[in-house]
């Protein structure tokens, strides 16, 4: 079997490493009116009847997917989707972004390109990248790093913590495009370790080959989320489903979890990755599997939230009383824990 570890990443070690973090800067918080706790999606500090909402995040190893196709025009939807999906998740409308681009060497042609997708995702969010940092850092980064970081607004009396989320609410998962900018370590071994192929070469069972799968852009779920959260649904609780996948479901509430039923088909890039190998409960613990943000309401708002949302969102599950436990069915029929 073919792991995340194995790939470079171990979630496990990077939780216990975020925790030893972030462990030794609870104290700073008393400089300022801090909203949400740590591990949110989003952090908010309010500043008197509005929040401000605040997300950093950046596009990881799909970079080295762009430096293989020498293509880099669509990871800059990618960062802005990274960081406004997840700015969302408090209820707060993206505003803005600064972006960070780390270089081995200045390279005018690529950052062009980068800028280009960095422009394309702003204009999709309606969001204004206000300025940023461009370091050539020779010896520290091989080739390229990308990230941002964005803020966003909300009422205070408007903002969703996910603290309203009860057993018997229904969950609605939004599809995603792809893989999106999560896993790539994993899928990079696979596709290119153990199945042997180039970004040019066909993905099995598509038409598309294995570097434009991969390359996908991440889709940005700003429009219709948004006008949800306008509308008057009763929004519990919103996920951007990236890296852990369905368990990021966990960040909203504690002592509730979530059984997932009804999950859309995963995309076919997916399959490819679990029939080279990849357990099936690593699957749903490392990608999003075709559902790439969810939206938590009362049964009663289903109807109208799915009205909002269109075609490409599914009621998935429902909220049980089986605390931090996200149980669902797979793909392959079945029924894992995360």
């Amino acid at each position: 079997m073919v792991t995340y570890s194995e790939s470079g990443v171990d979630i496990d070690l990077e939780e216990l490493t975020i925790s030893s973090l972030t462990s030794r800067l609870s104290d700073t918080l008393k400089y300022c009116d801090v909203i949400t706790g740590a591990g949110h999606f989003a952090a908010l500090v309010r500043m008197g009847d509005v929040a401000i909402a605040m997300s950093t995040d950046g596009v990881g190893s799909k970079i080295l997917v762009a430096e293989m196709m020498n293509r880099y025009d669509t990871v800059g939807i990618d960062c802005i989707a990274m960081v406004v999906n997840d700015i969302l998740c408090v209820g707060a409308r993206p505003a803005a972004l600064v972006d960070y681009l780390a270089v081995e060497r200045p390279d005018p042609e690529v950052a062009g390109d980068i800028g280009k997708g960095l422009a394309r995702g702003a204009e999709m969010a309606r969001v204004a990248i206000i300025g940023g940092e461009t370091a050539s850092l020779p010896g520290i980064i091989r080739n390229l790093d990308l990230a941002a970081t964005g803020i966003g607004f909300v009422d205070v009396d408007r903002i969703i913590t996910g603290e309203d989320v009860s057993p018997g609410d229904t969950v609605i998962g939004l599809e995603s495009s792809g893989i999106h900018s999560n896993g790539l370590s994993l899928a990079r071994r696979v596709f290119f370790d153990e199945l042997e192929l180039s970004p040019e070469d066909e993905m099995p069972g598509s038409s598309s080959s294995v570097g434009d799968e991969l390359l996908r852009p991440t889709r940005i779920y700003v429009e219709p989320i948004m006008e949800l959260i306008e509308s008057d649904v009763d929004v519990h609780g919103l996920a951007h489903i990236t890296g852990g996948g369905f368990g990021n479901l966990k960040r909203l509430r504690k002592d509730v979890g979530y059984r997932l039923d009804s999950l859309p088909e995963p995309q076919q890039i997916f399959r490819v990755i679990h029939e080279a190998g990849v357990d099936i409960r690593e699957m749903y613990r490392v990608f999003n599997m075709g559902v790439g943000f969810c939206a938590v309401v009362a049964p009663d708002d289903v109807d109208e939230a799915l009205s909002i949302l269109g075609d490409r969102a599914h009621p998935i599950g429902e909220v049980t009383d089986r605390g931090s436990e996200v149980e669902l069915e797979a793909c392959t029929g079945e029924t894992i824990k995360l």
